[in-house]
């Protein structure tokens, strides 16, 4: 017979496996409370900032846990993380996500949150061989007895695969109940969801921009030229828009790709550079640096690239710093050439 009165944190990724295991629990009769972590690698927060996406950050999480039936709780710990993602203990996978640490990171989060509110253990929606780096079984096992949760960490969907935990061995819970998924095949959980009804769930679409090769290139660059002690989460968000350009070792651009871009680093532009096409329209470019007249020249030929009036001979391109404006009368860089200063 299964205890009455337990109580569960979860980690709440917004994701199919964490919802989950959180309505397999819940099943059981337990008290559960759900944790995100906003971390600022998050997809659906550049959206947000793009006006591409409704409602504020946390909207979709929340809606989420309100059709579970549990309280989610949002928790900012994006400068924090920061300190993980710049210096993992156990290192990357195969972009600039560091998952063991990652996941390291939440549950010791997750077991101070238990401790403090009074709860017995903590769940989640991991499944044993589903991602290669976190996920294998040494991994698990490494997990719980880095974070502190070793035993009072439960995998509803993996359970019958690994060894009991605290909460089956007192009978907290019934790990008849439990599964046995394993692998990275999603047919399992989706036939699951089915059955304990669960209509409205997120599909893959890798929400973490730490796992992106595109976003992996640009955070190499960035973290190789700047003094990693003064890095903020705006400055990662910075990496996932427009297009970027290394012209030389003290100057870098980013390039509007649309509208929206253009209205973001115009919003973000602090003391940074700015340059347009004068008589064309075109993108916002933000010079970020110290260039020098020859890294203006460059950078106002790539602006010049993508405005409209990328097949003219000559485009006055406009530069503002620091109160004062130059206009540069520059060739268009041809497509080729603009690729060899792109990150």
């Amino acid at each position: 017979m299964v205890s009455e009165g337990r109580k569960a944190i979860a980690l709440l990724s917004g994701g199919l496996d964490s919802l989950l295991a959180i309505s397999v629990v819940r099943a059981q009769g337990i008290e559960v409370e759900a944790l995100h972590f906003y971390t600022g690698f998050s997809v659906v927060e550049r959206r947000r900032r793009l006006g591409q996406e409704r409602g504020a950050y946390g909207d979709a999480i929340r809606r989420s846990g309100a059709r579970l039936g549990v309280p989610v709780r949002i928790i900012d710990v994006s400068q924090e993380y920061l300190e993980v993602v710049l210096h993992p203990r156990y290192g990357y996978g195969t972009n600039v996500n560091p998952c063991l640490d990652c996941h390291l990171f939440m549950l010791r989060k997750a077991r101070q949150h238990m401790v403090q509110v009074g709860s017995d253990f903590v769940i989640t929606g991991e499944v044993l061989g589903q991602r290669p780096m976190s996920q294998y079984r040494n991994a698990l096992r490494l997990l719980g007895r880095e974070s502190g949760l070793e035993g009072l960490l439960l995998r509803p969907l993996s359970a019958k695969l690994l060894p009991p935990t605290i909460p089956e061995k007192e009978a907290w819970v019934d790990r008849d109940k439990l599964y046995a998924f394993q692998g990275r095949s999603r047919k399992p959980q989706m036939r699951l969801a089915e059955e304990l009804g669960l209509e409205e769930y997120p599909q893959p679409a890798g929400g973490c921009l730490l796992t992106d090769g595109n976003y992996a290139r640009r955070f190499r660059d960035l973290v190789a030229h700047t003094d990693t002690e003064a890095l903020t989460p705006d400055d990662m968000m910075r990496l996932v828009i427009g297009r970027h350009f290394r012209v030389s070792e003290q100057a870098k651009c980013m390039v509007g790709r649309e509208e929206a871009e253009n209205c973001y680093l115009d919003q973000v532009r602090g003391d940074w550079g700015r340059m347009t096409a004068r008589d064309h329209v075109g993108p916002v470019t933000l010079v970020e640096g110290t260039p020098s007249d020859e890294d203006k020249w460059i950078i106002a030929r790539i602006t010049a690239r993508y405005s409209d009036g990328k097949d003219e001979p000559l485009v006055a391109v406009v530069y503002e710093a620091q109160g004062e404006q130059e206009v540069l009368w520059v060739e268009p860089m041809p497509l080729q050439e603009v690729h060899v200063f792109m990150i």
